[in-house]
């Protein structure tokens, strides 16, 4: 099993937000999640926290796949196209950098043709945890 999918298997969020890992290759990847009306905010538009969960869940796809062990360090959002109830949200993410230790991968979120973000993430690769 590799380390992507280990991750994957442990990641309890992704059954709770509904993100349905589509596919996943060295240094890519796919992820979907349909906006439900728990989604929604106070403007009947997906929470943006939600779209961002999203795309740092394929970031982590993409960032582990060239290097396991790879967490979070930084990222950056921005919403260009509100999600409402019923959209179907695809994010790709590719990595655009990589070294031993360090790698930057840049993710589009859509619904069908139409961009609603672009995240850029920064990640570090931590030492394994002790059991």
């Amino acid at each position: 099993m590799s380390a992507v999918q280990q991750m994957l298997r442990a990641d309890q969020s992704l059954s709770l937000l509904g993100i349905n890992v589509v596919n996943e290759t060295s240094g890519s990847g796919v992820a979907t999640m349909l906006v439900t009306e728990e989604m929604a905010n106070g403007h009947q538009i997906c929470h943006g926290g939600l779209v961002f969960s999203l795309a740092d869940t394929v970031f982590a796809i993409a960032a582990n796949a060239v290097n396991a062990g790879t967490v979070t360090s930084e990222s950056s959002i921005s919403y260009l196209a509100p999600a409402r109830v019923g959209d179907l949200l695809v994010a790709d993410a590719n990595v655009t950098y990589e070294t031993d230790r360090r790698v930057i991968v840049d993710v589009t979120v859509r619904i069908g043709e139409a961009t609603v973000a672009l995240y850029r993430g920064f990640g570090r690769t931590i030492k394994p945890q002790r059991a």
